[in-house]
């Protein structure tokens, strides 16, 4: 049974979406300022339409990542506060699993089942905002960085993700 793979997965993307962003940002603004320097073969290859068209994929990515990001913060702010917070030390602060047991104090066999509840909460609470796992699976298909980190959770890998700048140029 795969368990709360799409919770895992936003949750752990969250902390990279700010970042991924700017770096969107930084090649729209790069795209757009090399336009002006076509000249020859370039306008070929590189035509206005395709570049406004680039332009636009990449804006349009910026906004699924901010809607993203808005959703995560909805979700957090609708559940109840220790679960969040739970979920907030685990999976943006990462920090190690003895930490947060002690400042819950919380046994072993108590965190795990905590963690479980909180990330079934998350999911529950993104459903009620409109976003269950079919549609996340649709609307992020296209994110491959996403989709590596939820194959990640899928095969039972959790490790500490690095987002790749290859992952933005798809």
């Amino acid at each position: 049974m795969q368990n709360h793979i799409w919770a895992k997965t936003i949750l752990t993307s969250y902390r990279f979406l700010e970042r991924i962003a700017g770096a969107i940002d930084k090649i729209i603004e790069k795209k757009a300022l090399s336009s002006s320097y076509m000249m020859g073969s370039d306008i070929l290859t590189n035509n206005t339409l395709a570049l406004t068209d680039k332009i636009i994929e990449l804006s349009q990515r910026k906004v699924k990542l901010i809607n993203l990001k808005v959703l995560v913060e909805k979700a957090l702010n609708n559940m109840n506060r220790d679960s969040a917070l739970l979920l907030i030390k685990k999976y943006f602060e990462k920090q190690p699993v003895e930490t947060i047991m002690q400042q819950f104090s919380l046994p072993r066999r108590t965190y795990f089942r905590k963690i479980t509840e909180a990330e079934s909460a998350f999911e529950a609470q993104c459903a009620l905002l409109k976003f269950d796992n079919k549609k996340l699976s649709g609307y992020l298909s296209q994110e491959g960085w996403i989709m590596d980190i939820k194959q990640s959770f899928e095969k039972g890998l959790e490790n500490d993700f690095q987002v790749k700048s290859s992952s933005l140029n798809s």
